[in-house]
């Protein structure tokens, strides 16, 4: 297991332990933050939306074009925008690092929402 830094609304940074093979949209939800994810990883929405640091973007997978359409579709998108479904946790992944955007922010937290990971927030 390794760990993503993610950065949410608030501003907020998060050290979330992650499961390889698992999507990053997946870790964070089990992790309770708050992310809408609406189509629950099938790329047919861009509610998962985050933004990769730079230093990271060259080692994530190239975009798949569903993927580029998705965040085509929103009105703020900029070159580090990734929808977290199709980013898929690895070992070469450890310490990735992102932010939550607003148009990942839900209405209300999924009653579902639960942290069956242990997760580790920091200030």
């Amino acid at each position: 297991m390794g760990v993503i830094n993610v950065i949410d609304q608030q501003g907020k940074l998060h050290v979330l332990e992650a499961v390889e093979g698992w999507r990053v949209m997946e870790i964070i939800r089990e992790h309770g933050l708050p992310i809408k994810a609406e189509c629950g990883g099938a790329c047919a929405c861009a509610t998962c939306q985050v933004e990769v640091a730079p230093e990271w973007t060259a080692r994530l997978h190239e975009m798949r074009d569903d993927e580029e359409d998705m965040l085509d579709s929103l009105p703020i998108v900029t070159d580090y925008s990734r929808l977290s479904c199709q980013i898929i946790y690895e070992e070469e992944l450890d310490g990735l690092e992102l932010r939550l955007t607003d148009a990942s922010l839900p209405d209300t937290m999924p009653s579902g929402a639960s942290s069956n990971i242990k997760a580790e927030a920091t200030a």
